[in-house]
């Protein structure tokens, strides 16, 4: 099952925030998945190359998501080992992409609500970077905006490699995706001649 966290509604689409739901987006238009919202989750059943997967969102708002993850992955006879949660992570540079197997929330209040309603932090989770220069002391602010004109590319590049990630990780194992994903960031896209 792969989770990812956003906010549901046009008012966020576009936001940082936002960088989950986009990349269960790309995987569903991949598949060429229809999705259904059932009760506060938007889901849709996919095959990618050899995987069967699950993907979802929640539509609880993303300090709210882990009690419709955690009823799901109940109904389904699962264990948190089986799911992949895809977050933005404002500690990382933008276009970074970093997988791990477990661990804490890290103050991203979506993944603590998952955490907390499956009472473990041993599931793995794809994290997209979003940072990009000097962070305001309102975080929120920050994340709930618009991703700027100059850094849609790099951003939009991350949702790519945070897609890929996901299917590295769940063919491959996340020995391979940490391998493979972590830690690099593409170079800029080049400038094209002045017009």
């Amino acid at each position: 099952m792969i989770v990812g966290l956003g906010n549901p509604g046009e008012r966020y689409a576009a936001t940082r925030h936002n960088a989950g739901f986009l990349v269960v987006d790309l995987l569903a238009a991949r598949a060429g998945a229809a999705g259904r919202v059932d009760d506060d989750l938007w889901v849709a059943d996919a095959r990618l190359e050899a995987s069967a997967l699950r993907l979802v969102k929640p539509l609880s708002y993303m300090n709210r998501s882990g009690p419709p993850v955690a009823r799901l992955l109940a109904g389904l006879g699962a264990v948190p080992a089986d799911l992949v949660v895809v977050l933005d992570d404002v500690a990382l540079p933008l276009g970074a992409i970093r997988v791990r197997e477990r661990g804490s929330a890290g103050g991203h209040r979506g993944l603590r609500s998952i955490v907390e309603a499956l009472g473990t932090q041993e599931f793995p989770r794809v994290r997209i970077g979003i940072r990009q220069g000097e962070l305001p002391d309102e975080l929120a602010d920050y994340v709930l905006a618009a991703v700027a004109p100059e850094d849609e590319p790099a951003f939009r590049e991350a949702v790519v490699r945070a897609a890929d990630a996901v299917v590295c990780l769940v063919q491959e194992g996340a020995a391979v995706a940490m391998n493979r994903f972590n830690g690099r960031i593409p170079p800029a896209p080049a400038e094209g001649p002045p017009a």
